[in-house]
């Protein structure tokens, strides 16, 4: 039996360009040497796509269940047995309610434990909503199902972390939702993800003001003073290592994003727009807070370039291996944490550390 950490992938809307970097992804036998990988689908549809790209050698092994998955090969769940219209480039309800299917039945799975992490292909949240989905995205869905109280949009590279107090909500809700509890709330889940994700053991967050530079001792707001600043100073006499609030336009284009480990922004766009002008094709959104591991990649649907075969998987790539990659620190730290019992309260972590003890 495989001990490999296995990747469950659902499809996205099949008229996207979600099965064609899963598919281009796929193909290359690095990423199955890392990870098993389960894609919730139908083979029928794959197919579709894999013509569409000339894909002619690659193939899934279909199997029933996540337990039967061979670590060797691309696996694949049909999800429904009845054909599928596909409309490369079209919004349809179609493309909807097949990429809900995939979805349920994936996160049926996370939640039950029998895959260790889920990456998402994207789904067109307005054609997914119905009776079993009524949510703004995936974040939102994800963190119902998986029970979490409270869940953050984490936006993550090589170069740059950034997380939202807000999320997927209509721009003149945001100064309502902009409360001390919530920013505090999302310092201590970003703090947290820094700590138990990324293994930094003392991240140092940055957090935006609401307002044009801040306010600007409030001249241009009051938020800035009346409600972040002292959300900042609860979440550091937490033990959070948080300043701010910086002006955003500056914080960016000056590059002192550069000096912090994670950015927390007031709103979506705020924190999304800079993310992707520096990361664009290989970030990777994670949804930190839940006990289950959830990355996507950075880009929509992409309907404009479906069926052209110019969708870059570069993104989904780094989506995989950053779920890899979260789940192998979780279990490490576990074992650490059953080592620390194990041996009275010391951590033993490296080789150094056994010799100095038999010593």
């Amino acid at each position: 039996m495989s001990n490999k950490i296995k990747i469950g992938i659902s499809i996205g809307d099949v008229n996207g360009i979600g099965l064609e970097v899963i598919l281009k992804t796929l193909a290359h036998q690095s990423v199955l040497d890392f990870c098993t990988v389960i894609v919730y689908g139908h083979t029928k549809v794959a197919s579709y796509h894999r013509k569409a790209l000339g894909l002619g050698d690659f193939n899934f092994q279909v199997i029933t269940d996540a337990a039967s998955a061979n670590p060797k090969k691309a696996n694949m769940i049909n999800c429904w047995e009845e054909d599928v219209k596909i409309e490369l480039g079209a919004s349809t309800e179609t493309g909807g309610k097949y990429a809900l299917l995939s979805l349920e039945k994936a996160t049926e799975d996370l939640v039950s434990g029998a895959i260790d992490a889920l990456v998402t292909a994207p789904i067109n949240k307005h054609n997914i909503q119905s009776e079993n989905f009524q949510f703004a995205g995936h974040t939102e869905y994800l963190q119902e199902r998986c029970g979490a109280k409270d869940v953050l949009m984490f936006l993550v590279s090589e170069e740059i972390r950034v997380g939202v107090v807000t999320g997927h909500i209509p721009v003149a809700q945001i100064p309502e939702k902009i409360t001390k509890e919530a920013i505090v709330q999302k310092l201590l889940l970003i703090n947290q993800s820094l700590k138990k994700d990324f293994w930094i053991e003392k991240p140092k967050i940055a957090v935006l003001g609401l307002n044009p530079h801040a306010g600007d001792n409030g001249l241009l707001g009051k938020e800035e003073q009346e409600t972040i600043m002292p959300a900042i100073q609860t979440a550091f006499d937490s033990g959070v290592i948080c300043f701010g609030p910086y002006p955003a336009d500056g914080f960016f284009g000056s590059g002192t994003y550069k000096k912090f480990d994670a950015v927390l922004a007031m709103y979506h766009d705020q924190g999304l727009i800079p993310f992707k002008t520096i990361s664009f094709g290989h970030g990777v959104n994670y949804t930190a807070g839940m006990k289950f591991v959830r990355t996507s990649p950075d880009h929509g649907t992409g309907y404009d370039i479906a069926g052209k075969n110019l969708a870059d998987p570069s993104s989904f790539v780094e989506a995989i291996f950053a779920a890899v990659d979260i789940v192998r620190k979780r279990r490490e730290q576990e074992a650490l944490l059953s080592n620390q019992l194990r041996t009275g309260g010391k951590v033993i972590e490296t080789a150094s550390d056994v010799k100095d003890d038999a010593n």
